[in-house]
């Protein structure tokens, strides 16, 4: 390393944030870089310390610790410290074919699993990578490269979110024709419609597409492969091989009595019509759910539930509240989690902090659910009744349940309600019209570690094959089904 003392010298430094009152008067990104000799410092952070596991990518405890991706992260922070943009650019790609996303919406596994986060603070592994991919853009490093030699074989890439980028730009590198279809109006799936533009702004997803376009990939929207007439067996006559990579977009229902009130959405629905709204118009055409002036209820409190919260306060919401099932977790490591596991404990997230300081509370209720919703005479939602829960283990299963504390009700004014209580797997249209086997969950199933489906030819990767997920699992599967494509195709593959 070049610096094997950095992370005695040097504190960790992310980049400057906008203060919640100010970000919340737009959609733009609020997170802004450090200078060069900062990141450049931040690099020197990075131990020597013999086994990396940032780089990992392994299951501890039952969650996911370390890079998926298995990025070379101690040779490219120390690129960084020694001013070696251009290769530690180099380094970067050879795993990761997108770091401006991961760099931007990844929670950092590398992080929790950073050597140095074992009794301090861990490297800012998520902020170098962005960092570097960000000058790779600006100085020119990136170039459309499209392959000089083409294989003849035609691939169809159905789903154009993380996973399906991924494989069609391995693919494509490769020298096969891919052809990527999105079925709704603009390219990017999960990363264009299902994440707000301050968190990931849309002219990243649209200059990587660009790229992709400029090294000979095609992307036709407005197509929803599945659902029209024939369009399946339209693809399986066109093309040589089929990836499905449609994502996880079934989004689970709340069954509680009055669930039919005028007021309650799918999160899902809300962040794309307001995305969609945004960048067709900058919100003028009215055509979103607007949380203005209301009190909203988010039910669920993972990442979607936070962005709901972040998106209802940019409205000008009246109140917000996020209520979650599961006990409050506890603000340090306990003894049964220990590094280099994902640590279980609290994180208040952009959407929280924003609620904090205009409301002047956290916007989470836990262990607390809807019970009923209540419509006025017009059918509009102007009340939700909920009740506590408690853990209480079942008798004959022996699990810990969440059953409702009698006498806990409490009503609340709400007039708009946002269910992010997670996802049921894939769209049955599509696995039905491709005629491809589904498990327990409804993803698409193959063989453990494999990207075959029971269909010759048809591949899956992404949530639609693992089920509900992070950008950084889908870029991974797409890579793999990429290779697993390849050697289908070819007899023998070197990605």
């Amino acid at each position: 390393m070049g610096k094997p003392t950095g992370f005695l010298e040097y504190e960790r430094a992310t980049g400057p944030v906008s203060a919640p009152k100010e970000r919340i008067r737009d959609f733009r990104e609020f997170h802004e870089a450090l200078s060069q000799a900062d990141q450049e410092r931040q690099g020197a952070r990075c131990m020597d310390c013999g086994v990396p596991f940032c780089q990992a990518g392994m299951m501890l405890g039952g969650m996911a610790t370390g890079c998926p991706l298995h990025n070379l992260i101690p040779e490219w922070n120390d690129l960084i410290f020694n001013g070696s943009w251009e290769e530690a650019f180099k380094r970067l790609q050879k795993t990761n074919s997108f770091p401006e996303f991961t760099g931007r919406v990844c929670p950092a596994l590398c992080e929790a699993a950073c050597t140095a986060n074992l009794n301090g603070e861990p490297t800012a592994i998520r902020e170098n990578e962005r960092a570097v991919i960000e000058r790779a853009f600006e100085k020119g490093y990136i170039k459309p490269a499209p392959p000089q030699v083409r294989t003849g074989k035609r691939i169809a890439v159905v789903g154009s979110g993380p996973a399906g980028l991924a494989a069609a730009d391995r693919l494509n590198k490769r020298g096969h024709s891919v052809t990527v279809y999105e079925r709704f109006d603009r390219v990017g799936g999960l990363l264009m419609y299902g994440i707000p533009n301050m968190k990931l702004d849309k002219s990243v997803v649209e200059r990587r597409v660009e790229l992709m376009k400029a090294e000979g990939v095609a992307f036709v929207t407005g197509v929803n492969v599945g659902a029209a007439p024939d369009s399946a067996q339209e693809l399986l006559d066109r093309y040589d091989s089929i990836v499905l990579a449609c994502g996880a977009s079934r989004p689970r229902d709340i069954t509680a009595p009055g669930r039919e009130a005028e007021g309650i959405y799918f999160a899902v629905d809300y962040l794309r019509a307001n995305t969609k709204s945004l960048l067709d118009s900058g919100l003028a055409d009215g055509r979103y759910i607007s949380a203005k002036g209301k009190n909203v209820m988010i039910i669920g409190g993972g990442d979607t539930g936070n962005d709901c919260v972040g998106t209802a306060i940019r409205h000008g919401c009246k109140s917000v509240v996020q209520l979650e099932m599961m006990p409050k977790p506890p603000t340090k490591r306990q003894p049964d989690n220990p590094w280099p596991q994902w640590p279980r404990v609290l994180k208040t997230d952009y959407g929280q902090e924003e609620a904090i300081a205009v409301f002047g509370r956290d916007p989470r209720i836990y262990q607390t659910t809807v019970k009923t919703f209540i419509a006025d005479d017009k059918g509009r939602l102007k009340q939700v009744i909920t009740v506590r829960l408690e853990p209480k283990k079942d008798e004959k299963s022996g699990r810990i349940q969440m059953v409702p504390v009698k006498g806990s009700e409490q009503t609340l004014e709400i007039e708009l309600v946002l269910i992010a209580a997670g996802f049921l797997g894939s769209e049955e249209y599509v696995s039905q019209a491709f005629g491809v086997e589904t498990d327990i969950r409804g993803n698409i199933k193959t063989q453990p570690g494999e990207y075959a489906t029971n269909k010759e030819g048809i591949f899956t990767a992404g949530d639609m094959h693992r089920g509900q997920s992070l950008v950084v699992w889908g870029i991974y599967e797409g890579r793999e089904a990429a290779r697993e494509i390849d050697r289908y195709l070819m007899g023998y593959t070197n990605m």
